[in-house]
């Protein structure tokens, strides 16, 4: 028996709950590799589905966790072998399939991916989805020419998780990155990850007037979508591409057409859940080539599988800073 928490739904009321239980292997969905988790993450899906109305959440009873580093334990597919450290983000976990918030996890072998010398467990975790994907957004960028002296490159939703680690990678490749934000608060920790300038929420997140306006930013990173995502296109230098990782501003473009045809802006669009597996190996190892660890460590806030519940609620209200690194054996 091992501890898991565990989404429960009334069928009367529709309403769930969650709480820490103790379950069992035979409860674990069918996959080819148990691992034995050491840690998980809090990601805003994470929130939704630990809520009261279940968000994302494909069936009941449910283990949310939509990623996890841990050690393999019994294996049915030559390439993991017991006691090989793996990392997953992705493919589902944590919606459809059981995920990360319980002490043991059984997957696909397809799903995961081999630790990257250089990262422990924990490492990988403060990474979690919402690094991978800043990863991906940077990788994205540079696919597309983005080069440092190119200019600034903009990250918005900066004090979250993907654009605290779009934030330190960026810096660290040499790049002046400006870091959007509408918490005062967070202005020091931003410019400990590296973040040249701060810009505050309301002066990118205005009424767009005019369709462009001046070059500005020589890429960025949009965490957040909606009208910021709109206004930010129009700011774009000639031939600059924009990632956008987010829709927690909406997945509506009140846009038009003119900043992609008269200045060239492209718009990438990155999705984490389904990646080539050779994409995901880059992308790690670029993780632990590139991501400065003493800003990582800097950014973890500690938390247990009992506090889930409560970081589930204050992840959705924009109240979580950094990122949120579950030991789940503590």
């Amino acid at each position: 028996m091992f501890n898991a928490l565990l989404v429960r739904k009334d069928d009367e009321s529709g309403k769930t709950s969650a709480a820490v239980e103790q379950i069992s292997l035979d409860d674990l969905p069918h996959g080819e590799v148990t691992v034995a988790v050491e840690y998980s993450t809090v990601n805003y899906k994470d929130g939704l589905c630990i809520g009261p109305g279940g968000g994302l959440v494909r069936n009941y009873p449910h283990v949310p966790g939509i990623d996890f580093a841990g050690t393999v334990e019994t294996s049915e597919d030559g390439r993991y072998q017991p006691g090989d450290e793996v990392v997953l983000t992705g493919w589902r976990v944590g919606e459809a399939h059981w995920g990360g918030y319980a002490q043991k996890a059984r997957v696909k072998a397809d799903w995961l991916v081999p630790l990257p010398q250089g990262l422990t467990t924990r490492q990988a975790m403060a990474v979690g989805t919402a690094g991978f994907t800043a990863m991906l957004a940077v990788m994205a960028l540079e696919d597309h020419g983005l080069k440092t002296g190119h200019g600034p490159v903009l990250v918005t939703g900066a004090a979250g998780g993907v654009g605290s680690v779009a934030t330190a990678i960026l810096a660290q490749l040499g790049h002046e990155v400006a870091a959007v934000t509408g918490r005062p608060e967070t202005e020091s920790y931003l410019r400990d990850l590296g973040a040249s300038k701060i810009v505050p929420r309301a002066e990118i997140n205005e009424t767009v007037k005019r369709p462009l306006e001046g070059e500005t930013w020589a890429g960025c990173v949009d965490a957040v979508g909606g009208a910021m995502l709109a206004r930010v296109l129009g700011q774009m230098k000639y031939g600059a591409s924009v990632a956008a990782v987010g829709l927690a501003g909406g997945a509506a473009l009140p846009a038009t057409v003119i900043p992609f045809l008269l200045r060239g802006v492209n718009l990438l669009g990155i999705d984490s859940v389904m990646q080539p597996y050779d994409n995901r190996v880059r992308a790690w190892q670029r993780i632990a080539q590139d991501l400065p660890m003493e800003k990582l460590d800097a950014m973890i806030q500690p938390a247990t599988l009992e506090d889930l519940p409560g970081l589930g609620a204050d992840i959705l209200k924009g109240q979580v800073k950094g990122r949120v690194v579950v030991d789940v054996n503590a």
